[in-house]
């Protein structure tokens, strides 16, 4: 997904129309909707991605370019920490899960609050790597505040008592550990890439995890 602009567009358009798949399979469950939402998130921000590429290779302008990079980043640092606990709330039946759920959700409050708080004192850069995207935001305690956002998004849907939202967070984390340890100014490239492609569980949990109607029977 992040290897090009050309593979962020296509990709972003297929996790768009996986994440309009899963919304059309919420049926009555209102409390569904910001999770079955967030593969439209991840591919819209796949998207915006592929304006940066471009901006960057010099095929739209940098003003575009600067803009694209704040609304990714504020989706990616912001946006994620604190949307993914909390529909993973919404949605949890058992009580002291969603308990949880609502503390990490406060854990990605804090999180993105100190990164926008980084990324309006900059300086904030993004150059292209090979395969990906390197964005850098100058945060002191940095390891710190990594730590406690893989909590707030991989710990919240590890909680879930729903073993599609779980398998999720598990293949997740394991890519966390994994892109970690290939490659670090790529970080946030790479992973909202992963993330975006696995997003497709939420889909087949919307379409596959509806509740049975009920059959009434006639009186004879």
């Amino acid at each position: 997904m992040c290897f090009s602009p050309q593979a962020d567009l296509i990709g972003g358009a297929v996790i768009c129309g996986i994440g309009v798949d899963a919304i059309r399979h919420i049926d009555r469950r209102p409390s569904h909707l910001a999770l079955a939402t967030l593969p439209v998130v991840f591919g819209a921000h796949q998207i915006v991605e592929a304006v940066i590429w471009f901006s960057l290779q010099g095929h739209v302008s940098s003003g575009l370019g600067r803009a694209a990079l704040w609304i990714y980043l504020i989706v990616a640092f912001v946006f994620l920490p604190i949307f993914v606990p909390v529909a993973v709330a919404a949605i949890e039946p058992s009580r002291w899960r969603r308990r949880l759920a609502t503390c990490l959700a406060v854990v990605g409050t804090v999180v993105g609050g100190v990164l926008l708080a980084a990324m309006v004192r900059g300086p904030m850069t993004v150059v292209m790597r090979p395969y990906h995207l390197a964005y850098s935001v100058h945060l002191s305690d940095g390891g710190i505040f990594v730590g406690l956002y893989v909590l707030a998004t991989c710990g919240a849907v590890l909680l879930s008592s729903n073993r599609w939202i779980v398998i999720f967070g598990v293949a997740n984390l394991i890519a966390v550990v994994t892109i970690a340890n290939l490659t670090i100014d790529g970080f946030a490239s790479v992973w909202c890439a992963w993330a975006a492609v696995i997003s497709a569980a939420i889909a087949l949990q919307m379409r596959f995890g509806r509740p049975r109607r009920k059959v009434g029977l006639a009186a004879t």
